[in-house]
């Protein structure tokens, strides 16, 4: 049998259509135990690489004979070993291109509505790091926001929609992944927009992002309003889209809310966060429909690859709308928190503008999973 490679697209296709894979992760436990390829029918082998030099004959008995396998590692270079030994075993074997520093960037649009007078909301969804963010288009605009650092992704979306990139935003500091909202708006002539109670120590011009502030992208006049709605960062902003749909940021996950404590201020910002959640959303329109920032598992993925729910459907299911007595609440959001986010310092800084890592550092800083919520 012949090695094959898989690209992180189909890799990503078969995670969204839930098709059974079996993967064998070659990378040290630790690693494989803090972040891995997520499918809902995906099972798992992990075997370091460095106990298979010698040969797989100790691991073929473990291996699947009627399943694909996909052999991955850190960059490539094992599971391209590794799989060239399974495949002289005989066995159907791919190796992840790329390794997991590519599934991490991988990012792709997927539609989530037309909007009022043709214009369109696109949700892009990376996988490997449950990171989502957003462009709204209307005529020959386009809005960008919570951007990745891989902005050739939306630049050549827009090129494909002809349309050009005017506003990018993002609804908070980020400090999980490396925003590419500034590179954007540079690169594109457009405005950068940042809430400025999460500006202090910027580095850089940007337009303030505040409360009722209404952007308008195109001759449609979509509009895109800014809400006050403090919790995860003391600035964060959430924006109501044409009067449907609610970009929560990461204050407001289908299944999770946002953990207040990656600025290292977890006990003054915890009613900042239930008054945003139990007080500015009960406000709201409960037919909203929520789109947060980042999601946890795979199984908040709808049957279209999107992450989406009502509002209302929301307040119904999601445990953290449903912490009734404060202290409880509390206790919930700072205590048995996940662990931060690998370099979270590092990235609020770059994304601060104080400090401007190069490309490969920048990948090596985003290595790991989301870790925003508070299940």
């Amino acid at each position: 049998m012949s090695l094959q490679p898989m690209k992180p697209s189909e890799l990503a296709r078969k995670a969204v259509n839930k098709e059974e894979l079996f993967i064998l992760d070659v990378r040290n436990e630790d690693a494989f135990e803090d972040w891995k390829v997520e499918g809902v029918n995906f099972e798992y082998m992990n075997v370091p690489y460095f106990d298979l030099i010698d040969g797989v004959e100790e691991i073929m008995d473990d291996l699947p004979k009627d399943k694909n396998i996909l052999v991955v590692c850190a960059k490539e270079g094992s599971s391209v070993m590794v799989g060239e030994m399974l495949a002289d075993e005989g066995l159907e074997v791919s190796y992840l291109e790329g390794g997991m520093k590519a599934w991490s960037e991988h990012l792709a649009p997927v539609k989530i509505s037309d909007l009022a007078n043709g214009g369109e909301l696109y949700q892009f969804v990376r996988l490997g790091k449950g990171c989502l963010s957003y462009m709204v288009l209307s005529g020959e605009e386009a809005a960008v926001i919570d951007a990745n650092r891989m902005t050739d992704i939306y630049t050549d979306f827009a090129k494909e929609k002809g349309v050009t990139i005017n506003h990018t935003m993002d609804t908070h500091l980020h400090a999980d992944h490396i925003s590419g909202g500034r590179a954007l708006a540079e690169e594109s002539g457009g405005t950068y927009w940042l809430p400025p109670k999460d500006a202090e120590g910027v580095t850089f011009d940007y337009k303030p992002l505040e409360d009722g502030k209404t952007i308008r992208v195109g001759e449609t006049d979509i509009d895109i309003q800014a809400l006050y709605s403090p919790g995860h960062t003391i600035g964060s902003t959430s924006f109501v889209i044409d009067g449907q749909y609610l970009l929560t940021g990461d204050i407001l996950f289908i299944a999770s809310i946002g953990r207040p404590d990656l600025a290292g201020k977890a006990e003054d910002w915890v009613q900042d966060l239930r008054t945003t959640l139990y007080e500015r959303y009960r406000e709201l329109s409960d037919n909203l429909i929520v789109l947060p920032a980042h999601y946890t598992a795979t199984d908040e993925l709808n049957d279209d690859g999107s992450v989406q729910e009502k509002l209302s459907v929301l307040y119904k299911e999601n445990h953290g709308l449903n912490i009734e007595d404060e202290a409880e609440f509390r206790k919930t959001v700072t205590e048995n928190l996940p662990p931060q986010p690998n370099a979270y310092q590092e990235i609020r800084e770059t994304n601060m503008g104080q400090v401007a890592p190069d490309s490969e550092r920048k990948r090596e800083m985003e290595i790991g999973p989301n870790r925003c919520a508070v299940r």
